[in-house]
């Protein structure tokens, strides 16, 4: 006598609609990266040159003897750049470096950092007319930046080079290395002028 099996019936699984949930996700998580962009600056520091002035330095060294051309000569830059750095994140900044590279007419680079705070004063005495050129206290590593807060001063940058390479020059380039956030640059302009680094979001309101 044969035995009936009952069949065998799975339940099956209830298929939801996922489409919902997806497209919910995916517009609370715009609405986050938008909260994001809005409140959080784009970039960590605002950098602005608002006066240069050089003072070119000329030496002649007697070599001790009565031979022709004995003499041997060194020239020397200064430049001190007026700097304002404006922060523009939540959080404060801290100056670790100040340095800067020089590209001559021929293509030469020449990087260089800045007077160092125990150096000033020595090279205040050698050279009197550049503590007459500075237009600001200087600015010093470790300066801290408070948020939204800005730091000016002057940067004391040295070269071994002539006024008129200066003069002929392709770029000079001021860089700020800041603790946690990197480097930051801006190009010295030429003569006494004045520059600042792009604005991102020109319509942007810090207030």
């Amino acid at each position: 006598m044969a035995t009936l099996v009952p069949e065998l019936k799975f339940a099956q699984p209830v298929h939801r609609n996922l489409l919902a949930p997806v497209l919910i996700a995916f517009t609370v998580l715009g609405i986050v990266i938008a909260l994001v962009l809005r409140f959080t600056p784009h970039r960590v520091a605002d950098l602005e040159i608002t006066h240069t002035s050089a003072y070119p330095s000329h030496l002649v060294f007697n070599g001790g003897t009565m031979v022709v051309g004995s003499q041997k000569t060194e020239d020397d830059l200064y430049v001190a750049v007026n700097l304002r750095i404006t922060d523009r994140l939540n959080l404060p900044l801290f100056i670790k470096d100040l340095t800067a590279t020089l590209t001559t007419s021929e293509g030469e680079t020449l990087t260089t950092s800045a007077v160092e705070k125990q150096d000033l004063q020595s090279v205040y005495a050698a050279f009197p007319p550049v503590k007459a050129m500075a237009s600001s206290p200087p600015l010093f590593r470790e300066t801290l930046i408070e948020p939204s807060g800005s730091a000016e001063g002057m940067v004391l940058i040295h070269f071994p080079i002539t006024l008129d390479t200066w003069n002929h020059r392709r770029s000079a380039v001021l860089h700020v290395d800041l603790y946690h956030q990197g480097p930051l640059s801006i190009t010295i302009p030429y003569g006494n002028g004045t520059a600042s680094t792009p604005k991102d979001d020109p319509d942007r309101n810090d207030e």
